[in-house]
């Protein structure tokens, strides 16, 4: 595929969209499976992740869980033509304004330069999915490389998207613990990584070319609204193990995940959030939750990794301890019900639409039918621990 790249010149307090996009007076969000999303903020389009390829479970060696997922027997092409089909979906005319990376591991980022090139859209992320993007063909100067630290002594991340978006980046941590430590601790690429050059493809592992970046990248985004601004939070991995402890990348601290969080919410003003996209179960929550106090919980990368895209939903959400906490803190929790289900904020609250019209294009139901046995599986299992070890 030829690749097609526009550079952007990315400034040190915004990143310029391609038109002035008119203020925001309906915000859409919609999963489309693991940790990807589509932000619809007025007329700023926005990609989180967008990892459709499903690099195969058999190709990691050791078998998990021993270092999990750090190594990798061959490597595995991009699976370009899944990623058009989606993006075609999506959009009517293929526009994505901004990309933005959760964390470098093959389960976030192994298509996000298949994005940037499909559609020019600027990337913003860490310095390894930078990298990443640039082993790919593309430039830099299309890569914002962003901190997320709020320590005093650290340059702050608040992007403005244009249209009254504003992008606050929280540096956070990722899932797992000292038993997992290549995938659990803060790692990145110390340049681009090489292409197999009989395949083209890429090792996916967590100790080859898709280390977590760094630790990872959160996001608070505000929207400017006629009505009131709309806010919502948004991770797509947690440990409650080191959250409250520093991130140490290279010599360097970029301050902890809580503290880098709460920084960024009194930048915003907020004491509260609309909405929270969140992953880590429990005790990820007992300790996010009073930092930004949400109106809603939406669960975020809890449906496992290797599952085929197109069949859809593979097994309902159940995180009993989890949802009788949101209850017992008045927290509204809205679990999905298909790929592609949307939520809609606006100042009365937040909705669920099953989004049929683009389920339809792609083949989806509306809501996932689960045999009885399925759903009993699931209702067994704790999404506290994840495939990933995993970023629950």
């Amino acid at each position: 595929m030829k690749t097609v790249v526009i550079v952007f010149t990315l400034l040190a307090s915004a990143v310029p969209a391609r038109a002035a996009p008119a203020g925001a007076h309906e915000v859409e969000l919609t999963w489309f499976s693991i940790a990807n999303w589509y932000f619809k903020l007025g007329d700023v389009r926005i990609l989180m992740d967008g990892y459709i390829t499903r690099v195969p479970q058999r190709i990691f060696v050791p078998a998990p869980p021993a270092d999990t997922f750090a190594f990798t027997s061959q490597p595995w092409p991009v699976d370009v033509p899944a990623v058009l089909q989606v993006r075609d979906a999506l959009t009517a005319d293929g526009r994505i304004d901004y990309l933005l990376a959760g964390h470098s591991h093959f389960d976030h980022t192994y298509d996000t330069p298949t994005w940037a090139a499909v559609t020019g859209a600027p990337i913003i992320g860490g310095i390894s999915t930078c990298y990443q993007a640039q082993a790919q063909g593309i430039p830099a100067s299309q890569c914002r490389v962003v901190s997320g630290s709020w320590l005093a002594s650290q340059p702050h991340d608040r992007l403005l998207l244009g249209g009254g978006v504003t992008l606050r980046v929280v540096r956070f941590n990722h899932s797992g613990n000292v038993s997992n430590p290549l995938q659990h601790f803060a790692r990145e690429l110390s340049g681009p990584p090489v292409p197999d050059p009989v395949t083209g493809g890429w090792r996916a592992g967590v100790g080859e070319d898709f280390p977590n970046g760094g630790g990872g990248r959160a996001f608070l985004i505000t929207v400017d609204n006629p009505g009131g601004p709309i806010s919502f939070f948004v991770n797509n991995s947690a440990s409650a193990f080191d959250l409250d402890k520093s991130i140490v990348v290279n010599g360097v601290d970029y301050g902890s995940p809580l503290s880098n969080l709460a920084g960024a919410m009194a930048d915003a003003g907020l004491t509260q959030v609309d909405a929270w996209i969140g992953t880590g179960g429990l005790p990820v929550a007992s300790l996010v939750v009073p930092v930004i106090h949400p109106k809603a919980y939406i669960p975020n990368h809890w449906d496992g990794l290797f599952n085929p895209f197109l069949p859809g939903m593979p097994f309902p959400f159940k995180d009993a301890a989890l949802q009788a906490y949101l209850a017992a803190q008045g927290i509204q929790f809205l679990p999905q019900s298909q790929y592609f289900d949307t939520y809609r904020i606006d100042v009365n609250g937040i909705s669920m639409t099953p989004n049929h019209s683009v389920k339809q294009k792609l083949g989806f139901s509306d809501v996932q039918q689960f045999a009885p046995a399925t759903a009993a599986l699931a209702a067994s299992v704790s999404t506290t621990v994840s495939p990933e070890d995993c970023d629950q």
